[in-house]
Order: C-alpha cells, then sequence, then structure tokens
C-alpha cells in the first residue's frame, strides 16, 4: 500500500503588521522565541544573503534535530521552506502567507508530505498539525506585544 499525501493548514489572525511578522519568519534565531523550537543554527547560507534563497536552517527541539531549506520569498507575503530532515516524511513543503485584513494580518501555515511509512499518515498529520498550530499561535502572541526598547 503506498502512502497518501497529507495536508495541513491552520490560519491565524495576527494583530501586527506583515513586515514584523515576516521579519520574525525570516530571522532563524527568533524561532525559539516564540515556538516551542529549542535552538537554531545557520548550515548554509542563502544565494543572496544569510537566510535567503537555499539557506539551510537547522532547529532542534528535544532530542530531534530538523533540517529546512528555505526555498521561496515574497516580502511581507510569503515564506516558503522545505523539510530535508528530521522527521520521517518526504517531499514536505510548507508556505505560509501573510494577508492584510482588520487590523492586522491572517496567516495561513499551510503543509503537504508524504510519510515515509505507509500507515503512519494519521499520526504524523497530528504531530505536523500541532507543532505548526504551537508556532503560529506562538508567532501571534510575539508579534502582538509591544516593542521592546
Amino acid at each position: 500500500m503506498r502512502a497518501r499525501r497529507q495536508h495541513v493548514e491552520i490560519e491565524v489572525h495576527i494583530p501586527a503588521d506583515a513586515a514584523t511578522v515576516y521579519a520574525l519568519l525570516r530571522d532563524g534565531s527568533s524561532w525559539p522565541l516564540w515556538s516551542p523550537i529549542e535552538s537554531f543554527e545557520l548550515e548554509r547560507t542563502g544565494a543572496d544573503e544569510p537566510e535567503g534563497i537555499g539557506a539551510i536552517r537547522i532547529f532542534r527541539k528535544g532530542r530531534v534535530t530538523g533540517r529546512d531549506e528555505i526555498v521561496g520569498l515574497v516580502s511581507g507575503r510569503r515564506f516558503s521552506y522545505r523539510h530535508l530532515s528530521g522527521l520521517p516524511v518526504r517531499d514536505y513543503r510548507a508556505d505560509i502567507e501573510l494577508t492584510p485584513g482588520d487590523g492586522g494580518i491572517q496567516l495561513r501555515w499551510r503543509t503537504s508530505f508524504l510519510p515515509r511509512t505507509s500507515g503512519t499518515g494519521l499520526l504524523l498529520r497530528w504531530g505536523v498539525r500541532r507543532l505548526i498550530g504551537q508556532c503560529a499561535r506562538g508567532l501571534a502572541a510575539y508579534a502582538a506585544k509591544p516593542a521592546q526598547p
């Protein structure tokens, strides 16, 4: 039996401007401040800037070390990455879209992937939904805070 492609989508409203939220997504070192991620390391810089297209970022949480490559950037509107290793998945891609509206932005974090092992899709989808939900809600809370001096 072949593994079926899994899809997860999380949406949150963030009472902040798109530039602030986009800057936090682009800065891997900020992720431990607002997500369950415990540490960040830049393995490879991007083509035109440190965390630009082609950059590989390493995130750690507990015993899991994940490697993600930045594959798409549209300033203030979209941040895209693909997961290279760490999770038992193949062909994982995430697109985070920011849409202005109602005193802030609407963030839509969409992922799709294939389980590496057939029969694990439901469990992996639950885990990915939980993780990106925590990330999206944490980002919303952090971005909405007044700027610190």
